[in-house]
């Protein structure tokens, strides 16, 4: 196939991917950690059947002695009001407290409207969140984070690809390769969202995701394309030899990031599930795009990409593999060790659904929360616990319930809310977060109230067990699919039974050390000041999966990177020693460049104000640093040189660089 053609079929990809993918986001969703069918949304369903939407709330807030009874009286007859309650004094005198109820059918923007009318009648005194304003606040905070980092950290990144790729032509190929995925990958979330609901922090996360892979995989092409040109001379026979060895090694890699992606869609949440998809999908889409359209740009681009300069086997890469092959047992002992004492903080993390903590204190929720903080303590507290029972308010037996339910250990009040004739809500005060075990506790005590009728239990706390069930019982399965995937295709790569499970282990040694960072910074607090934020005593719940699964497949990805340089060198000698620092003296420059562009991406995300998408790209960053220099540069060399020719069980060792073997170095197999 010509060049022209693979480049018109790729312009057509995108084009047809921004344009009908560009309908997906008038069906994206921003709900986030809800589990489909579980009691808490059985419990929300039932109490939407019986009166309608859930009544929504705005809460006033007024300090500094403003007077802003007359914009109450104004706003009763505004649309989208229910009802307007007095304003109710602060015990300190500094502050008045006032509550309005939206109708069933009321709008973010006639919300917003009775907001603005407010803040107008006081400006600088008055906050006004909850209901839609708050749901709004939370999901635009974390879309504009995401797009903040792309804005910072997409100069920079565009630098350091010259700089890396060795030329503009040549830095300009991964944002090619960039684009072409985020288009398909709009595409193949628009007919997914046929079938399933799509966050919309799946395109902001698959958009940097297309970017950091197409670097991966871009700079590795480039770097055997230039190696091979320098060989020999000629730019057709080199880039068919480019395609051939790296075209494996990326075909491999690229399946396995998209397994271990995959694995999230075997989750009910429609967040997990529509991260996997965009995931798995914008993977595939670079991979195809570097194998077919880079090939093309780099015929068009011919000599503007010059030749490596003449390598060596002895370089910086290959000297630290000969120290560590010196003492390998005492480099994976230390190494190990180092890593699992960053990773001790992970056996206290606790999860839970982000609160008004989590922004920044410029939005009007975290305004208001500082507020009630100040002036209303008693009202900042944990979620009611809500028991949607199938009984009316004014029966016997829903206050004979509504009695019980306040006996229960950690409930401090009770009150019951009509919803129907045959419908009600008891809702229990709890005096413990839901995050904690006495929360959990008393959630379940409630839950396990007797009841002549059908009790359903929602609110905070019974969402966040309801989801973490779901991450219990899910969760097994997805590391499976991730585990089975990763094991068969690195076996069927490097025919060796010890190397994918040393790979999946490794992996695993640097996750864990990325979630011990984000709990000591983040659900501790220690430095969190530097990151901009406060102690949140528990992390967002829907994090660790998150970086769990982006980590693990990043970390195969260099695994891969490292294990054909080995593997090809060995078939050539058949000396499993210097194989491991050859191969790692020839992969450690593609390795560690193609992590320090995804450090400067995903650290874009350090920028936003949204704690969870800070403690996603805490986590992604120190996942890439550690698994990028202490694991593939130290730990891997270490624990190779300990297993020497065992590495390569079941495969027979090669006693010289045989007409076969030559092949399948020429193959990249």
């Amino acid at each position: 196939m010509s060049k022209k053609l693979v480049i018109l079929l790729w312009v057509a990809v995108v084009a047809l991917g921004f344009g009908l993918g560009g309908g997906v986001f008038a069906k994206l969703t921003a709900q986030v950690a809800t589990v489909p069918g579980s009691e808490s949304e059985r419990a929300l369903d039932l109490r939407e059947a019986a009166g309608g939407p859930p009544e929504r709330h705005l809460t006033v807030v007024v300090t500094g002695g403003a007077d802003v009874t007359g914009a109450l009286e104004q706003i009763r007859t505004m649309a989208g009001v229910a009802d307007v309650a007095p304003p109710l004094p602060s015990a300190d005198g500094q502050a008045a407290l006032s509550d309005i109820t939206l109708t069933a059918g009321a709008t973010g923007g006639q919300a917003e409207r009775v907001a603005e009318r407010l803040r107008a009648a006081a400006p600088g005194k008055v906050t006004v969140a909850g209901g839609p304003l708050t749901d709004n606040e939370f999901s635009m905070q974390a879309q504009s984070d995401v797009q903040r980092a792309e804005m910072i950290t997409l100069p920079v990144v565009l630098i350091l690809l010259i700089i890396v790729f060795g030329g503009f032509i040549a830095g300009l190929m991964p944002l090619v390769v960039a684009i072409a995925g985020t288009a398909a990958t709009f595409g193949i979330l628009y007919l997914a969202s046929f079938v399933t609901d799509i966050s919309v922090y799946a395109i902001q996360v698959a958009t940097m995701l297309s970017l950091g892979l197409a670097v991966d995989y871009g700079l590795l092409l480039l770097s055997r394309y230039r190696t091979e040109l320098a060989e020999t001379g000629d730019r057709d026979e080199a880039l068919r030899r480019a395609v051939r060895k790296a075209g494996r090694t990326i075909a491999v890699t690229g399946l396995t990031v998209a397994a271990s992606l995959l694995g999230l869609t075997v989750f009910p949440d429609a967040f997990l599930r529509s991260m996997g998809l965009a995931g798995a999908g914008v993977v595939v889409v670079d991979m195809l795009a570097v194998l077919t359209l880079m090939p093309a740009v780099l015929r068009l681009a011919g000599g503007r990409i010059k030749p490596a300069k003449p390598s060596t086997d002895n370089g910086v890469f290959a000297r630290l593999a000969h120290f560590v092959q010196r003492r390998p047992l005492i480099v994976t002992v230390l190494t190990a060790a180092a890593v699992l004492v960053l990773a001790v903080p992970t056996l206290h993390v606790r999860l839970t659904n982000s609160d008004a903590r989590a922004l920044p204190t410029s939005t009007e929720t975290r305004k208001q929360f500082d507020a009630l903080t100040a002036h209303f303590p008693q009202l900042v507290g944990p979620d009611a616990i809500a028991a949607v029972v199938r009984s009316g308010a004014d029966d016997p037996r829903t206050a004979q319930f509504a009695e019980q339910v306040k006996g229960v250990p950690g409930v401090s009040a009770v009150d019951i809310v009509p919803i129907s004739g045959t419908v009600s809500v008891v809702r229990a005060t709890p005096v413990h977060e839901p995050w904690t075990s006495d929360g959990r506790r008393t959630l379940q005590a409630v839950r396990d109230v007797p009841a002549p009728f059908e009790v359903l239990v929602t609110g905070d706390a019974a969402r966040l067990v309801d989801y973490r069930a779901m991450l219990a019982q899910y969760g097994p399965w997805a590391a499976l699919v991730v585990l089975v995937a990763t094991f068969a295709l690195l076996a069927a790569f490097t025919r060796s039974v010890l190397l994918p499970i040393k790979a999946v282990l490794t992996s695993l040694l640097s996750i864990a050390a990325a979630f011990g960072a984000i709990v000591w910074v983040f659900q501790d607090g220690h430095l969190a000041s530097w990151f901009g934020t406060e102690r949140l005593d528990a992390l967002d719940l829907t994090v660790p999966v998150l970086v769990a699964a982006i980590a693990f497949g990043l970390s195969v990805d260099y695994e891969v990177f490292l294990l054909a340089r080995i593997r090809e060198r060995y078939l050539q000698t058949g000396d499993a020693r210097e194989a491991v620092a050859v191969g790692l003296q020839q992969s450690g420059r593609i390795v560690t460049s193609a992590a320090l562009l995804l450090v400067v991406v995903f650290a874009g995300f350090l920028t936003g104000g949204f704690a969870p998408i800070k403690e996603i790209g805490l986590g992604l960053v120190v996942a890439i640093v550690l698994d990028a220099t202490v694991v593939r540069m130290l730990l891997v060399p270490a624990t190779m040189t300990l297993l020497g020719r065992a590495n390569w069980w079941p495969s027979k060792r090669p006693v010289r660089p045989s007409t076969v073997d030559r092949e399948l170095v020429a193959t990249g197999g």
